[in-house]
């Protein structure tokens, strides 16, 4: 439970807010329409589905609807709210109410770092009549990951005992990448987000810090757009302010919202009994239905040079969902030609490979609580870099009448790495034992499962993606 510390029993009056997830319907005919709104070599490419056509697809049916919610208000549970969608119901209840609601739960309260958690580490059940109509109940048993500590950080980097890194920042980004001062966003219609389920939070004085140190050599913007959701109080998170930084740095100029509640782990591992393991691959980064960044490193450090793999690079195949077919060419590829494989038993070879592409994802600059930090690392500072470069993309497209990229995997994979830097050098963590001896997947040419396809060459990923219609 990721060093949670379980400090006993809650009392049964204290408030919970549970989620509960309805059965939506035609999931299939969704994701049929996805993928050819997605394909380029489909009629349908680009002609994405409106917020309300969604809803009008997969809301729930109506006796689902009237069942779950019978099921709540028998146990007094009438605090419910709801989205468009209507598939789910956030609900608030005493914990007395939510024990009796989902027989085999005892509730608890658990602490890390300062941080106050209430969770089950036991199973819950629902009757059988209810069973049919809801997946799952969030808010139970699932613990929020670990985001990186200032201190630990710091701490880390002494012990490395790596040579001094001047570190990177939007210029050298922008500059490895091949952005110049006029690749900034001037459509009218665009936007961009970042998500920020750590129970992080980005403060606005921080960034526009950052941008007065940083941002002085293209035009940008000091302020976030739009915030959904309750910012929190206290100290700024460190990822959140990556996040919010280096989104509008490569991004740049574009309005940008946060919205407030893809791994750092290499290939993971899982302990299955005494001597046996395998890979544990990371969620939502192995669902198919995601853009997963993996990360990379200077060559040489002390110069803007090619890139190699970073060793905490998340990558590998999922056990959950199957291998979507847009990718079956690459990762099959990739299975044939490289040699010295892990032990087939350690992973899912038919399962989704990730991630798709990567970006720079070490010793990065983050100002957080006003102060400049160096030495920041992870997948979560390639994925808002990426996610800034594909906003510029959008932006061209609009600027010539085009609709938005949308869903960018079925196209990426047909590009077969045009507009990319291959990496094809450095492995990836994992297990520590003796078949494997901590090491995962390794880049190879062309796609692999710790850089994908590689890392953004902007101006020729721009024309593949502009010039098709």
């Amino acid at each position: 439970m990721f060093n949670w510390t379980r400090v006993g029993r809650i009392d049964p009056t204290e408030k919970l807010e549970l989620t509960f997830a309805l059965r939506q319907q035609n999931v299939d005919q969704l994701e049929h329409l996805l993928l050819l709104v997605s394909d380029p070599k489909s009629a349908q490419y680009g002609k994405h589905l409106t917020l309300q056509e969604v809803a009008a697809l997969v809301r729930p049916s109506q006796l689902t609807q009237k069942v779950v919610r019978h099921w709540l208000q028998s146990h007094g549970v009438t605090d419910c709210q709801t989205i468009l969608t209507q598939d789910f119901l956030q609900c608030t209840m005493n914990t007395q109410v939510a024990e009796a609601l989902l027989p085999g739960i005892e509730f608890h309260r658990y602490v890390r770092d300062g941080i106050s958690l209430v969770r089950s580490s036991s199973a819950y059940h629902v009757h059988e009549d209810v069973l049919q109509h809801l997946d799952f109940v969030g808010g139970v048993h699932r613990f929020p990951p670990k985001g990186q500590d200032l201190n630990e950080v710091l701490t880390k980097r002494r012990r490395s005992g790596a040579k001094f890194h001047l570190g990177n920042t939007p210029a050298t980004l922008r500059s490895r990448y091949n952005l110049t001062a006029a690749d900034v966003g001037s459509a009218q219609n665009n936007s961009q987000a970042v998500a920020q389920f750590l129970e992080q939070f980005y403060h606005p004085a921080d960034l526009a810090e950052f941008m007065t140190l940083f941002g002085r050599s293209f035009q940008h913007l000091s302020k976030i757009d739009r915030v959904v959701g309750v910012q929190g109080a206290g100290k700024a998170g460190l990822e959140a302010s990556l996040d919010v930084e280096y989104i509008m740095s490569t991004g740049a100029n574009i309005p940008t919202w946060v919205f407030t509640n893809p791994g750092d782990s290499g290939a993971g591992c899982r302990h299955l009994t005494k001597g046996e393991n395998s890979f544990r691959p990371s969620f939502p980064a192995s669902s198919p239905y995601v853009t997963t960044v993996g990360g990379t490193s200077f060559k040489n450090p002390f110069k803007v040079t090619y890139e190699v793999t970073d060793y905490i690079s998340g990558g590998g195949f999922s056990n959950v969902f199957k291998m979507p077919d847009y990718q079956v060419g690459a990762v099959e590829g990739y299975l044939k030609a490289v040699p010295g494989l892990p032990p087939k038993t350690y992973f899912n070879t038919s399962g989704r490979a990730y991630p798709d592409i990567a970006a720079l994802s070490d010793n990065y600059w983050v100002v957080t609580d006003r102060v400049p930090i160096p030495w920041v690392s992870g997948t979560s500072a390639s994925t808002p870099v990426v996610g800034g470069i594909l906003s510029l993309i959008n932006d061209q497209r609009f600027l010539k009448g085009l609709p938005s990229l949308g869903f960018l995997n079925p196209r990426l994979y047909q590009l077969q790495g045009q507009g990319l830097f291959d990496v094809t050098d450095g492995c990836h963590l994992s297990c520590l034992d003796e078949q494997v001896q901590g090491q995962g997947f390794c880049a190879a040419p062309s796609w692999d499962p710790v850089t994908g396809w590689g890392t953004p060459n902007y101006p020729a990923l721009l024309a593949a993606l502009v010039l098709e219609k």
